[in-house]
């Protein structure tokens, strides 16, 4: 334990970190910006008795609702402006990610580099806007027909410009957290939208642990089972490091060259493929595309058609439908992921370029295809990781009603993401020595 303290005091180096001016306005920025994203998420939507609709969502909170509850941060339950969390957004870039591999047009735009990488980003903002109003609005219905066990009326008032004010209010909360999450990206520290995702579990996981104690005090669950979960949590934390920090290095050889009397290179270095490429992103996309249609679903379920009633009992917690639609849209993002990460042609080329070469294969289209032979097998390993990391506790869930924050897609995501962002914060730390390196030779070079 003590050199483990050791090497974190190491790689953070606090002492640099007080000198570092820049970095500490970028934390003092996302954290702010993550302060207001949570001011946001108990900000109710005009017209909606809060007391009824935690009710109601004490009754259907399961399946899908309750994970889209999770990644919202609890804003979906208390139906606040945020109550579509970042989850439209997120949808429209898989949406554009997988156009623009099967339209030639949107294809080119991707290829002309920055001025394509902002025409993109400029048609999942229209595309977010048309999600969110899909889902606002079928949130804006079901919420007029929906009541509380105790007979209330989850809709206080009942006027015309209720669809209108929900879907106004739902929107601009999601295109606000749209834009707050570009603004933590460009001028904050971590990757925005998965910092604000990660808030949302993060600030509701002392409640879940609150909650799963007193369900131990009232016998509701087994002692034993909520030290079991505590012990396997803490295991499944140290499980996903050691996953996300694996790599299988490729070699690569430069050959030798002469300048004049004197040999340059021959240097052999690796090239790191990780065994989960794709990260957190298979989990949430699989998320989204599911919520998408089942939140409107749950919400139009009451007094809905008897087909839309079974559809969203099938895809309750732990039924086979979900899972194995969970599963497999969980298996094609990492491998659709991989791939728009990763592209072997364009390695092998620019290996080419420069002259390296895999030992033993041949340059072009043989280190390609070799590329392509590894990161397939590593692909299927990190899919099945991801895949029962995600899937294997919905059951222990449904059995036993654990928070879902226990669950093993709520700790990728908290894991991940704090990795990332403490990578860049090295990172920066790393770029601030080296500049105060370059000023001291400076210095000491006008001095002699």
């Amino acid at each position: 334990m003590a050199s483990a303290a050791e090497q974190l005091a190491a790689n953070l180096n606090f002492g640099v970190l007080a000198k570092a001016t820049e970095l500490k306005k970028r934390i003092w920025f996302t954290l702010g910006a993550l302060v207001i994203y949570r001011l946001g998420t108990w900000i109710p939507i005009p017209g909606v008795d809060p007391h009824a609709m935690a009710d109601l969502f004490r009754q259907s909170g399961g399946g899908l609702l309750g994970m889209f509850d999770m990644l919202a941060g609890g804003a979906l339950q208390r139906m606040t402006i945020f109550a579509l969390n970042i989850m439209p957004y997120i949808s429209a870039s898989i949406i554009l990610q997988l156009m623009t591999t099967i339209v030639p047009s949107l294809e080119a735009i991707k290829k002309e580099g920055e001025s394509g990488r902002k025409k993109i980003n400029q048609y999942t903002r229209y595309l977010t806007v048309f999600i969110a109003v899909f889902q606002a609005y079928g949130i804006a219905v079901g919420l007029e027909s929906m009541t509380g066990s105790t007979g209330a009326a989850v809709m206080m008032d009942n006027h015309v410009l209720f669809r209108f004010s929900t879907v106004v209010t739902l929107v601009g909360g999601t295109m606000f957290l749209m834009w707050l999450g570009e603004q933590i990206t460009a001028r904050g520290i971590g990757q925005g939208t998965s910092l604000i995702i990660m808030a949302g579990i993060v600030a509701e996981l002392p409640g879940a642990l609150v909650g799963t104690l007193e369900l131990g005090r009232t016998g509701a669950l087994p002692v034993l089972l909520i030290i079991a979960l505590l012990v396997g949590s803490a295991a499944v934390i140290g499980f996903i490091v050691f996953i996300e920090r694996a790599q299988r290095r490729i070699i690569v050889q430069y050959p030798k060259r002469q300048v004049g009397n004197k040999m340059f290179g021959g240097e052999s270095s690796h090239l790191p493929l990780k065994l989960n490429t794709s990260g957190v992103i298979p989990p949430i996309f699989a998320s989204s595309i599911l919520l998408m249609p089942v939140t409107v679903a749950q919400f139009s379920a009451a007094g809905g058609p008897e087909w839309l009633t079974t559809f969203t009992a099938l895809m309750g917690r732990g039924q086979p439908l979900y899972l194995a639609i969970y599963a497999g849209l969980i298996i094609f993002f990492a491998f659709f992921y991989t791939a728009v990460v990763f592209n072997p042609v364009d390695t092998a080329d620019n290996l080419k370029k420069y002259g390296g070469f895999v030992p033993g294969i041949r340059p072009g289209k043989n280190t390609s295809d070799y590329l392509d032979y590894v990161l397939t097998r590593l692909t299927v390993v990190g899919a099945a990781y991801l895949t029962a990391l995600s899937v294997l506790p919905e059951v222990l869930i449904a059995k036993w009603s654990v928070p879902f924050y226990f669950g093993g897609t709520s700790l990728l995501i908290v894991v991940t993401v704090t990795m990332d962002t403490v990578a860049q914060v090295q990172s920066h730390l790393l770029a601030h020595q080296y500049e105060g390196l370059i000023k001291k030779s400076r210095l000491k070079g006008r001095r002699g």
